[in-house]
């Protein structure tokens, strides 16, 4: 019996695996236990494996990678056409092995455990900035009920809050002025959070060759290029410049049929925290374009010019994703003349 593919349904206690031979035949069912799994594959002989992109995918592929094995991750949505009638953890990894076989299916990177470690920080640091956003906003909204006003942004929290909770003649209850107290308390420990995040994000991206390379592309600073690096995995999983912007969502959304082409607004698939990050690099450059002379000549300034802004922003940050690749793949640094040739 030799095993040539196999399909993992991963999950929390109980694994499924579906073996098939080179003529597509299968050869292996099995139930394994968490704790069986590793010791199962370490007795196999080297093939490839399809898992699913879930909780934990990323660990199990390094694992088995190291015993090894071929992994390739696959997205849970196109995975999901290859199930045949009723859904149980048996049919899942049959399925699973029928889709990473196919020569047209697409994968999702693999991550070390490096760039784990660096996107765990701005997941965390991404929640906190909900969380502050979340507090900010209920203390203006507790403070309108008695008929006080703060304008938006943060900043105006922190400047008009202590006068207001401090002034006696807003006749604000005693009780409600300590509660005030404890929630923007609250807020600055949020701050506090958010700035430590933001300084280990960028103690890191000062250690990577790489991130800083990124850096240098106007539009792109170390939070979003260490984000780049570390979700990217191995930039050679993507064909082009345009696949990978693709990947995070940044192309238009087609909506074609007989031979009449209908393009859309952005796809919006992928990578959402990516896309948010370039699209606000892509928004301060449009605000340089627009208010800088210099800039008025340039590829942005005229397309700002004939546009509307947020759409040039995210065709800015479309051109970032694609520089962003090519640095990455080539190993070479951004070169600001090269880049203005290309685009003339």
């Amino acid at each position: 019996m030799t095993i040539t593919t196999i399909g993992l349904d991963l999950a929390k206690n109980v694994f499924q695996v579906h073996g098939v031979d080179q003529r597509g035949a299968t050869v292996l069912r099995k139930q394994l236990k968490r704790n069986q799994v590793a010791a199962f594959f370490a007795k196999l002989q080297p093939c490839l494996i399809g898992v699913e992109a879930c909780g934990g995918a990323h660990f199990w592929a390094n694992k088995l990678t190291t015993l090894g094995h071929r992994v390739k991750m696959m997205a849970p949505q196109f995975v999901k056409p290859y199930v045949k009638t009723n859904k149980n953890d048996s049919l899942d990894a049959e399925a699973i092995c029928e889709a990473v076989t196919r020569p047209n299916m697409r994968f999702v990177p693999v991550k070390k455990p490096e760039q784990q470690s660096v996107l765990s920080l701005h997941t965390a640091r991404e929640s906190f900035v909900h969380a502050r956003s979340a507090q900010a906003n209920q203390i203006r909204g507790l403070l309108m009920e008695f008929g006080l006003v703060v304008p938006q942004g943060i900043r105006h929290v922190y400047a008009r809050v202590p006068d207001l909770i401090e002034d006696a003649s807003n006749e604000l209850p005693g009780r409600f002025r300590l509660l005030i107290q404890r929630l923007l308390d609250h807020l600055k420990e949020l701050d506090r959070h958010v700035g430590e995040l933001e300084r280990e994000i960028e103690q890191w991206h000062r250690s990577s060759d790489v991130s800083k390379r990124l850096e240098t592309i106007p539009g792109i600073g170390p939070i979003t290029a260490s984000a780049l690096v570390a979700s990217a995995g191995d930039p050679r999983n993507f064909k082009n410049a345009r696949q990978f912007a693709a990947w995070i969502g940044l192309v238009p959304h087609q909506n074609s049929s007989g031979g009449k082409t209908q393009l859309l607004g952005i796809s919006k698939r992928g990578n959402v925290y990516l896309r948010t990050l370039l699209i606000h690099g892509g928004r301060a450059m449009v605000q340089l374009a627009r208010t800088r002379a210099d800039r008025a000549t340039t590829w942005l300034g005229k397309l700002v010019s004939r546009r509307h802004h947020n759409v040039a922003a995210v065709a800015m940050a479309n051109k970032n994703a694609r520089l962003a690749w090519a640095l990455l793949t080539s190993g070479k640094a951004f070169d600001p003349e090269h880049a203005t040739a290309t685009a003339e």
